[in-house]
């Protein structure tokens, strides 16, 4: 009866997999290289209409096989490979990114649960929000006098806005009726912060962290372009002024991608924590 049993089990699971092998290839595989396909190929067309300055994608592909092959070579003081500007955006953006919640999820906690931190906080950070980094970027040059300091201050401050606002809004949130509730069992106020409105919140703040990093790493590569060093924002500016696009398009590349893995990694960091898998999309 048990094999009988373990039998049926078993084709069972091969003809849902059956069923659901061509949906799986098709989501995860054809339509995403359809994706790519098509911008390959808006790629090719913008080359052949602007040969001259626009590589096609096989002599873009060509000359950068040193840059793919070796990412880590170094031939001289300002002659390294792509990976190792990598490494150095990477460290700049982690660092702020780290240093930017330290402050930003006691921030919103404040501002979530206290009303007269609301109204002192909510204006400042309405007003700063929506100044541009790179404005920042005269002010920490006048106080750090170093290009390594200011673009990690730069990312600093405009990582803070995204997770003061979503922690704010995720204690704001928590259902009265669990604040009730543990008044009525007269829970300490930091065992209600542990354990009530902690948790209920690790959504809203892994959101805003999420929306700060991809801005931090918005911003890096706007800053490095400006303030010159080793870094991959550097590099693409370097490569233009040397009219060099092939270099350009392979950094776009490694900075698109790097992006993906950072959010990912967020995003795995989240279903750790809060032991949640989130369903649909990961836009």
């Amino acid at each position: 009866m048990l094999q009988l049993n373990l039998a049926a089990i078993a084709v069972a699971g091969q003809v849902a997999w059956q069923r659901a092998k061509p949906l799986l290839i098709r989501d995860t595989v054809l339509l995403p290289a359809l994706g790519f396909l098509g911008i390959i190929l808006l790629w090719w067309l913008a080359a052949i209409f602007n040969p001259d300055l626009m590589p096609t994608p096989p002599e873009a592909l060509v000359a950068n096989l040193d840059y793919i092959l070796h990412p880590f070579y170094r031939r001289g003081p300002g002659d390294l490979g792509i990976g190792w500007l990598l490494l150095a955006s990477l460290r700049r953006v982690i660092l702020g990114f780290f240093l930017s919640a330290i402050v930003a999820i006691p921030v919103g906690f404040l501002v979530g649960m206290s009303k007269p931190a609301m109204m002192a906080l909510n204006p400042v950070i309405q007003i700063f929000k929506p100044v541009s980094p790179l404005a920042w970027l005269p002010i920490a040059l006048a106080i750090f006098n170093l290009a390594d300091p200011s673009a990690i201050f730069v990312i600093f401050i405009t990582s803070l806005w995204p997770t003061i606002i979503n922690t704010a809004l995720g204690v704001s949130s928590v259902s009265q009726d669990y604040i009730d509730v543990a008044r009525v069992l007269e829970m300490p106020r930091w065992r209600r912060i542990t354990k009530i409105i902690w948790p209920a919140s690790l959504p809203y703040i892994f959101t805003g962290l999420r929306i700060s990093l991809g801005i931090a790493w918005l911003v890096i590569v706007a800053v490095e372009m400006l303030t010159g060093g080793v870094g991959i924002g550097f590099f693409v500016w370097d490569e233009w002024n040397r009219l060099n696009l092939n270099s350009v398009f392979l950094a776009i590349l490694v900075i698109g991608v790097t992006g993906l893995l950072l959010d990912y990694a967020v995003n795995k960091v989240e279903q750790l924590v809060t032991h949640r898998t989130k369903q649909g999309t990961n836009f």
